[in-house]
């Protein structure tokens, strides 16, 4: 029998694996796992004792495919493992010592470069949640520490297991890798634009701009936005939001939350409405606010506010109100319902953490503006009618003439024309809370690259500075 040239000496290599991650700074939460597995394990992946097999080959095809989509191949070691994987291959060493410390090194690229892609195109080389929700400080203690963060970013997306690493190399130790990197592929038409836009576009800025709304789109989440069916969809950054049906689509301006209050992303359903609502006001109003107007009754008069007793929900005259006492809690400031209120004539309510919703607004002269982050976090819509005729999607008449009428709006219906010369000089209040069933699927969504309301893609200016954010955690792969 002929002797190899070579055999493969495995406790000099994984000795080797062990230095080669000691010394491995961990950037990624893939780095760091790949550190793990090699400080951890006495296991070799890639290697065994015929050396390197078609498996690393596998890899290497998507990797060097990574500039289409504007990753960088020296993030994925290419040329290292390329290099590396020839010399292994053609025995292009200089003795058992050598040879150790190449298949240790190949052996650690190949994992580490596995788990990068891997968990990038499957999940995003970005955590929104992660990020997003530890951008700004919500509380604060005395000494200036960050108890709390503002919540940012509420969508469900796939997130992987606990065991999400191991799954994968254990697809390569059983030959299926090459199958599983094709299926986790994005898919998202969207996507499939913004890579297409890598082949022309011009200039460093736009180019960011693509690379970033391509990493929105790989955000794998749990009820993507449909392409069919009733839906509606807030765009932060366009300051717009769409609303779709198979028989019909609209479109209007929207007011989004301020720097300091910005709206959240996230998913949820309408699922009522309110007319001529009362607004209970935030804690957050209160304290920067309404609590240096404590004991001035002419400014709660004049913006129509009410204190109550939560414990007991009466009403509690204004002079009987401290500073301390508006901020302990106990009581609830609400302005009454109608015209002039804040939340104007109807609000469209949705199940979220953050106590957001759409609504009318008593100041439409913002719609006017081209920058329109003003609110406290809230959307307020421009044509609040139309998007309660439809969420509705009635033909119930009767029921649109009772919400016009209670908004002040001239009535459509012989029925509605007829009760209003009967009432003509009474508070039109004829319907309050108004059920929406089926619910309507509501997204809302920050990209600064989007389609319009006539499906042309558009660029809408970085708002809330998101895309420089992502762009600071998608360096390591650039």
């Amino acid at each position: 029998m002929k002797t190899p040239i070579f055999v493969f000496d495995f406790p000099s290599i994984q000795r080797h694996l062990s230095s080669i991650a000691n010394a491995e700074p961990g950037i990624t939460e893939a780095d760091r796992c790949t550190k793990e597995i090699y400080q951890e394990t006495k296991h070799l992946i890639w290697i065994d004792k015929t050396g390197v097999d078609h498996r690393a080959d596998s890899l290497l095809v998507w990797l060097r495919q990574v500039n289409e989509i504007g990753m960088s191949p020296n993030a994925f070691g290419v040329a290292s493992i390329e290099q590396d994987l020839q010399r292994i291959r053609t025995l292009d060493v200089d003795g058992e010592k050598d040879m150790s410390q190449l298949a240790a090194r190949l052996e650690y690229a190949l994992t580490k470069a596995c788990l990068r892609y891997t968990y990038g195109e499957r999940y995003g080389y970005v955590n929104p949640h992660r990020i997003f929700n530890r951008l700004l400080p919500d509380k604060q203690d005395t000494m200036g520490h960050v108890i709390s963060y503002q919540g940012l970013f509420d969508i469900d997306m796939d997130l992987p297991q606990s065991d999400y690493y191991q799954t994968v190399l254990h697809k390569v130790e059983v030959d299926s890798i090459d199958s599983y990197l094709k299926a986790i592929q994005p898919k998202d038409p969207i996507y499939i634009q913004f890579k297409q836009m890598l082949d022309t576009v011009q200039g460093d800025v736009q180019r960011q701009r693509i690379l970033c709304n391509m990493e929105r789109s790989r955000w794998r989440y749990t009820h993507p936005i449909p392409t069919e069916g009733r839906r509606i969809i807030v765009n932060i950054p366009a300051f717009h939001l769409y609303a779709y049906a198979p028989d019909t689509t609209l479109d209007m301006k929207v007011v989004c939350g301020g720097q300091d209050t910005r709206t959240p992303q996230l998913t949820s359903e309408i699922e009522w409405m309110e007319v001529n609502p009362k607004w209970v006001i935030p804690m957050s109003i209160i304290k920067n606010d309404v609590v240096r107007h404590v004991g001035d009754n002419s400014y709660f008069d004049r913006n129509r506010y009410k204190i109550y007793d939560k414990a007991t929900n009466k009403q509690v005259p204004v002079g009987q109100i401290s500073r301390n006492m508006i901020l302990s809690g106990n009581y609830r400031v609400a302005q009454d319902g109608g015209a002039g209120n804040s939340l104007g004539r109807i609000v469209f309510r949705f199940k979220n953490k953050y106590s957001v919703f759409l609504h009318d607004t008593s100041t439409p002269g913002a719609f006017s503006r081209a920058s329109r982050a003003l609110s406290h976090g809230c959307v307020r819509v421009s044509k609040p009618f139309d998007l309660a005729h439809f969420v509705l999607n009635t033909s119930d008449d009767w029921l649109l003439d009772r919400i016009r009428i209670s908004m002040d709006m001239p009535p459509q219906t012989d029925q509605g024309k007829k009760y209003l010369s009967k009432h003509p000089n009474s508070e039109h209040k004829l319907i309050g809370y108004v059920p929406v069933k089926p619910h309507v699927p509501l997204y809302i969504i920050y990209y600064t690259i989007w389609p319009d309301q006539d499906g042309v893609m558009q660029t809408w200016p970085d708002v809330y500075n998101y895309d420089n954010v992502i762009w600071e955690h998608l360096k390591p792969y650039l």
